[in-house]
């Protein structure tokens, strides 16, 4: 009820004026950021937020934690992963968990461009891998500038999750996956026939079966094993080195987090872990208590206040 709630349920969300900024992040293909800028962007944390999968920056959670951190006085830039957010024609490449090094381009973007001097990295689901693994996989040698990193219901786990999203009390959300994944192969493969080829987009029964066929084969890997495999954060949140926090419902559907991964998680001194009863995933409704009852929202920006 709480991830059906949140997808679901509209509100009403008012964010100053937005810049939109194409920002290549390799040769050939670009994602679209929207910014919104304080007066004084240059002293003011920046808060670089991820979307989830077949997400975007106009997702609910997107707008809302971006409508908290403005009003806290941050910059809030809301980032597309490659294809999302009407980019298709952007690119001939697809987006997928393991492409930490396009938040990345991203954010050097931010530093060189608009000389930022803070930033703080936020994922949801699936961005919550990116920013974890880019986070570990800077560690001690992240620049200068970053300050905090904030996941909330990340995959961080990705075989795991994919795994439990087959479950048959999940299919409603893994038929949902697999219905826009497919529209999005059709439109890529329109777009750039000499890149994608129309016969290898079949009925899939599963995302694991969507990754072995399509995003293990046109993004490098060996299949869906080898992509979950090299494309988890679990790989490297032991080496995250800046203030983080992470929030995980013990009651999400279908993101696991893995016994090994939780110790990984455990033990570092710099990771704020918080695991609730309630909230589902990426959901968190709750009481308005003065604010719009999005709890997971506030709690990113009240951690990121600190910084």
């Amino acid at each position: 009820m709480q991830t059906l709630a949140a997808f679901f349920l509209s509100r009403k969300i008012i964010l100053p004026p937005t810049e939109e900024r194409l920002i290549e992040v390799e040769p050939g293909t670009r994602v679209l950021c929207h910014c919104h800028w304080q007066k004084d962007r240059r002293s003011a944390l920046t808060v670089l937020v991820l979307h989830g999968l077949e997400g975007s920056s106009e997702s609910q959670y997107m707008l809302g934690i971006a409508n908290k951190g403005f009003a806290a006085g941050m910059n809030v830039v809301r980032m597309n992963q490659r294809n999302c957010g009407g980019t298709d024609r952007q690119g001939p490449t697809l987006y997928h968990s393991g492409r930490s090094d396009d938040v990345a381009a991203v954010a050097h973007e931010l530093f060189e461009r608009d000389k930022i001097s803070r930033l703080a990295l936020a994922g949801f689901s699936m961005g919550g891998n990116l920013v974890l693994k880019l986070a570990g996989e800077w560690g001690r040698e992240a620049p200068s500038q970053l300050r905090a990193v904030a996941a909330v219901c990340p995959a961080v786990d990705l075989a795991a999750s994919a795994d439990a999203l087959h479950n048959r009390s999940n299919r409603v959300y893994e038929y949902y996956f697999l219905w826009k994944l497919r529209r999005r192969m059709r439109a890529k493969a329109k777009l750039f026939p000499q890149h994608f080829d129309l016969s290898r987009v079949r009925r899939f029964t599963s995302l694991r079966d969507f990754d072995d066929k399509i995003t293990a084969y046109y993004c490098g890997f060996t299949g869906a094993d080898d992509y979950y495999a090299r494309a988890a954060a679990a790989n490297v949140v032991e080496r995250i080195a800046v203030p983080t926090l992470i929030l995980q419902a013990a009651n999400d559907p279908f993101i696991r987090i893995l016994p090994q991964t939780r110790q990984k998680i455990l033990t570092n001194p710099n990771i704020t872990f918080r695991e609730t009863e309630d909230g589902g995933h990426c959901s968190f409704i709750g009481a308005a208590n003065d604010y719009d009852g999005h709890w997971a929202e506030r709690q990113v920006i009240e951690f990121l206040r600190q910084f």
